[in-house]
C-alpha cells in the first residue's frame, strides 16, 4: 500500500527480473492479474495496483471531475515507487488509462500494452460511428437502469462486453464486486468518454507498444482496439481468436505469452540502443525499436 497524500493506492510485488506494472480494469484489483502472473512463473518483477475506486485505492475523482488524468496520476506514483523505466500494461479501462499515463510522459516507460482499451473517443474522431454508437447505447442504457433502481443494472454492460449470459456465469462473490462498484464504474464511463483521443496524439507514442484484443469480443471494441494499433504506427497488435473482453480469466495463459514475448523484444531493444548511445536515452525516450505483429493465437 502507498500512503499517498491524496489518499491510499494499492500496491504489491512479486518476482524478480524486468518490472511490468499491471493496471487492471474496472469492477477489479491487482488479484485480477495473478492468472497471468502464475503463467510467467516469477521470471519478471511484477507489480500490481488497484484503480480509483477499487481494492484499497481511495476515489479521487467526483461527478464534477471525473478526469482520467485523476488516474494516470495514481498509475504515475505505483510506476515512480517501482522505479522506472517500467514496461506498463493495462486491461479494458487499465489499458486507456495507461494510454493516459503514456501520453503525459511524466514518467519513465519501457514499453506499453494494453488489453481492449475502451477508447471510445476515437471511434468518434475517426469517424466510427455505427461502433460510437454501440457502445453509447448500451452506457445510456446501463445509466438509465441504474438510475431506475436496478440495482443489478451493470450486468448488460459485462454481457455488452463478455457476451450474452457472461455476468450470470461469474461466481456470486465476484458479480456481488460488480454491483457493490457500479457508481465507481459509471465514473469510469465518464473518465473514458471525456478523454479526446485522436490519432495524431496517439502516433506521439514513441515507445514499443502492443494492443491485444479478443477475436470473439464485442465487434466494436474488436474495431476500436485494431485502430489503436493502426494509430500508434508501428505498435503491435494481436487477436487471442476464441477469447471475449475477459481474457485475464479466460486466457491467461495465451496473454502472458504475448506480453513476455513483448517485453523481452522490447529489453532486448533498449539494450542494443544503450549500446549505440553511450550516453544512453532521456529518461523520455528509453525505448527501442519497435515492430509490427498481426495474427491469431
Amino acid at each position: 500500500m502507498i500512503d499517498d497524500i491524496q489518499g491510499r493506492i494499492d500496491y504489491a510485488e512479486c518476482g524478480a527480473g524486468p518490472t511490468i506494472v499491471l493496471v487492471p480494469g474496472s469492477c477489479s484489483t491487482g488479484n485480477a492479474w495473478r492468472p497471468v502472473i502464475v503463467a510467467w512463473s516469477g521470471q519478471f518483477r511484477c507489480v500490481t495496483t488497484s484503480l480509483l475506486g477499487y481494492g484499497g485505492t481511495v476515489e479521487r475523482r467526483t461527478e464534477h471531475d471525473p478526469s482520467i488524468h485523476r488516474e494516470a496520476e495514481v498509475v504515475e506514483t505505483v510506476i515512480r515507487r517501482a522505479g522506472g523505466p517500467v514496461h506498463l500494461v493495462g486491461h479494458s479501462f487499465g489499458g486507456l488509462v495507461g494510454l493516459a499515463v503514456a501520453l503525459r510522459g511524466r514518467v519513465p516507460l519501457a514499453s506499453l500494452a494494453i488489453a481492449e482499451a475502451p477508447a471510445v473517443e476515437l471511434l468518434k474522431e475517426r469517424g466510427e460511428h455505427l461502433h460510437y454508437g454501440a457502445f453509447r447505447r448500451m452506457s445510456d442504457a446501463y445509466f438509465a437502469a441504474f438510475q431506475g433502481g436496478n440495482a443489478e443494472a451493470i450486468a448488460a454492460m459485462i454481457d455488452f462486453y463478455g457476451g450474452a449470459g457472461t455476468f450470470a456465469s461469474w461466481p456470486p462473490r465476484v458479480r456481488a464486486y460488480a454491483v457493490e462498484t457500479t457508481l465507481v464504474n459509471i465514473l469510469d464511463w465518464a473518465s473514458a468518454y471525456g478523454f479526446p483521443l485522436s490519432a495524431a496524439a496517439l502516433a506521439t507514442i514513441d515507445i514499443p507498444a502492443l494492443v491485444l484484443w479478443g477475436g470473439a469480443s464485442h465487434p466494436a471494441m474488436q474495431r476500436l482496439n485494431a485502430l489503436l494499433a493502426e494509430c500508434m504506427g508501428m505498435a503491435a497488435a494481436a487477436t487471442i481468436e476464441q477469447a471475449a473482453h475477459f481474457m485475464l480469466a479466460t486466457h491467461a495463459g495465451q496473454m502472458a505469452h504475448l506480453i513476455a514475448g513483448h517485453v523481452r523484444d522490447a529489453e532486448a531493444s533498449f539494450g542494443r540502443r544503450q549500446q549505440e548511445s553511450p550516453a544512453g536515452p532521456t529518461p523520455e525516450r528509453q525505448h527501442g525499436r519497435r515492430h509490427r505483429l498481426f495474427g491469431g493465437v
